[in-house]
């Protein structure tokens, strides 16, 4: 079971609340799209005023005027646990009143929001007469009472909410199983499910009204059933088949509403979409996004993933890179899921700071990476209940609270959704760019990547992150490239510069630059070679001695993968022999960013040496290796004896 939702099995329990709640949280790729949007015929639109109409184009939404449209709001859920047991025994008039309080609350407080993600919660469609399976399972559901509460509760408040210019992005009701597999019965469920929504005169074609496919996937069956898994292309192909038998159920009927799919890895896993991606008009790519998860920072880990502290910036952007930048190349992206809060107010299922945006932290991180990337819809998952009670007025030091605590989501939140609706305050006078996150010299490993974050530093002493509207240069292409955003690649071995430039609103331009250096791809130190890629290894950097674990693997990761097209071949040479017939060891190489994957093996038989041809790497099953992105290279060892690495080197 998901972790989260065993937590809220227990305080579930223990405070005898009603059978089935939601599992919300409890607090403790590029180019535009040629696909057109079919027309819909007379009749089949919901007529709700002069709410915006927003479609998919390319990998941004964008309005009737074609502008770019980011959303930002706020989540809901409708079972007595979640609204404070304000009502109860199935009181769809005690919930609407409670959940119209909470959206007209935050629209008072002065939210800035304009979405919703409305759990159509399973206390209303499970039958209560059968017994539990699990929490927050599909395996009660009851398609007459979920059309029953569908008309009289979730569509009043579908329109109430977009009334008040509030689009509304529906989640199914419960959670995914630990494991779901094409055609199994959670994929019925949803197909169900969609079918019924789809087809709902006030839901089909509402211009209001976005569909999110699924809540928290972890796992996939393979299509033989032999293994379950995530983060493989084998495991995301099998999700793009589940998925879209759902979306094609729903263009079946002829809604064509925004559709949101979820990833695997609880809404983590995305990279594979780029490769096989949902076919289909209006589709974007709901995730999920904690401390912890992606490399960022956590005060305390997650309970699905993540440790409790991360590398700051540069891991969470590489995080966010590897696994959700390669889906928002081509479409949009919402974060369905997301917050925030040091662990003492207990109010938020994320606990983090803020921190500084390139630097330590999550909060301003996340901002800052969303921000970049320019297609981004979030909302803050904290609890609505708490959140209409902010106040616009600064705390005091040693007297924080939840809402008024800088290092806690509300208080930044508040006023970045501001800046969003474009209340922000006037650019200052330009006074000078700051680095952040490099020095004025660098070095970075061959196949490796670092991000340069640029800070504007104003007359009045105020300053903000500008690196999205920086111009970067650099004097050797071949050495570094650097991206639109400050991603930095390094290519091969020598020395560059890149200059930084950018121009204020008022038409002042300030430049700053820094070096790097790209050192060696095989460096045999304790910082570059990591000998527990696979089982617990080590590695001495002065003899250059490795012992992996038993069947084990150490050598060299890279980030942004290594490209090796340019050269030749690789030459290894081993300072000692292996008399031991039963001392396996050979040499590896993968060009994908996964141990899983079957690389290309080199075996040392009676010999110390070997010499890889780059251009002719054959994986085990004699598929050809591309050799312009390695993603990881080193030994592997049945793990009976020590290796001693005398040289890796490159022939051009």
């Amino acid at each position: 079971m998901h972790m989260k939702t065993l937590w809220n099995l227990f305080l579930f329990l223990a405070l005898f609340v009603v059978s089935s709640c939601s599992d919300d949280k409890m607090p403790e790729e590029s180019g535009e799209s040629d696909v057109e949007t079919p027309e819909e015929k007379p009749g089949d639109t919901p007529d709700i005023g002069n709410m915006p109409k927003l479609s998919v184009v390319g990998r941004y939404l964008r309005n009737e005027e074609g502008d770019i449209v980011n959303l930002h709001g706020f989540a809901m859920t409708f079972s007595p646990f979640f609204n404070q047991n304000t009502w109860g025994d199935y009181d769809v008039d005690g919930c609407m009143r409670h959940n119209k309080k909470q959206i007209d609350g935050m629209l008072s407080a002065g939210w800035r929001v304009n979405f919703v993600r409305m759990h159509l919660d399973p206390y209303w469609s499970d039958d209560p007469a059968l017994p539990s399976v699990r929490y927050e399972g599909h395996e009660r559901f009851s398609e007459s009472r979920f059309r029953k509460y569908l008309d009289e509760l979730f569509v009043p408040m579908a329109e109430y909410a977009n009334e008040r210019g509030i689009y509304v992005v529906m989640r199914p009701p419960g959670v995914s199983p630990d494991t779901i597999a094409v055609g199994d019965d959670y994929n019925d469920f949803l197909i169900k499910v969609w079918d019924i929504v789809s087809q709902h005169p006030k839901l089909k074609n509402n211009k209001g009204v976005m569909f999110e496919l699924a809540n928290e996937p972890i796992n996939i069956m393979t299509a033989d059933g032999s293994r379950c898994g995530s983060g493989e292309q084998i495991f995301y192909d099998q999700m793009k088949i589940f998925c879209q038998a759902i979306v094609d159920k729903i263009r079946d009927n002829g809604a064509r509403n925004i559709i949101w799919v979820p990833g695997l890895g609880y809404q983590s896993q995305y990279s594979g979409y780029a490769i096989n991606p949902i076919e289909g008009d209006n589709i974007g790519y709901a995730i999920h996004v904690y401390p912890g998860w992606y490399g960022s920072d956590a005060e305390k880990e997650s309970a699905e993933q993540g440790g409790s502290w991360g590398g700051g910036y540069e891991s969470f952007q590489q995080g966010w890179d590897n696994s959700i930048q390669p889906a928002a190349n081509i479409a949009p992206i919402m974060v369905t899921e997301m917050d925030w809060a040091p662990a003492k107010y207990d109010s938020t299922w994320g606990k983090s700071y803020t921190g500084v945006a390139g630097g330590y932290g999550f909060g301003a991180n996340f901002k800052y990476i969303v921000d970049k990337c320019g297609n981004v819809s979030w909302l803050l998952f904290a609890g609505s209940h708490l959140l209409i009670d902010f106040k616009d007025v600064p705390g005091e030091e040693g007297a924080y609270t939840f809402l008024n605590d800088p290092e806690a989501c509300p208080w930044p939140v508040y006023h970045w959704f501001k800046e969003y609706a474009g209340e922000e305050i006037p650019e200052g006078d330009l006074e000078s760019l700051e680095l952040v996150n490099v020095n004025t010299e660098n070095e970075i490993r061959m196949g490796d990547a670092c991000y340069a974050a640029i800070k504007a530093v104003y007359a009045d002493g105020s300053s903000q992150m500008v690196t999205e509207k920086v111009k970067f240069t650099c004097d050797n292409p071949d050495i570094v490239t650097v991206g639109e955003l400050g991603k930095i690649s390094a290519l091969k071995q020598g020395e560059a510069t890149v200059i930084a430039s950018y121009t204020s609103q008022k038409d002042v331009t300030k430049e700053i630059s820094f070096k790097v250096r790209v050192l060696n791809p095989f460096l045999l130190t304790m910082e570059m070679f990591n000998p527990s890629i696979f089982g617990t290894g080590s590695f001495d950097e002065d003899t250059h001695v490795l012992i992996t674990g038993q069947w084990g693997f150490g050598g060299w990761e890279y980030k942004s993968g290594l490209d090796l097209s340019g050269y030749k071949s690789i030459h290894v040479e081993l300072g000692n022999d292996y008399a031991d017939p039963n001392f396996a060891v050979s040499f590896r190489l993968f060009d994908e960013n996964t141990y899983w994957a079957s690389p290309a093996a080199y075996d040392f038989v009676n010999t110390r040496k070997i010499t890889v041809d780059l251009h002719n790497m054959k994986d085990g099953n004699g598929d050809k290796l591309e050799p312009s992105h390695l993603y990881i290279i080193g030994f592997w060892s049945s793990g009976k004896g020590p290796i001693v690495i005398n040289s890796v080197t490159l022939e051009e």
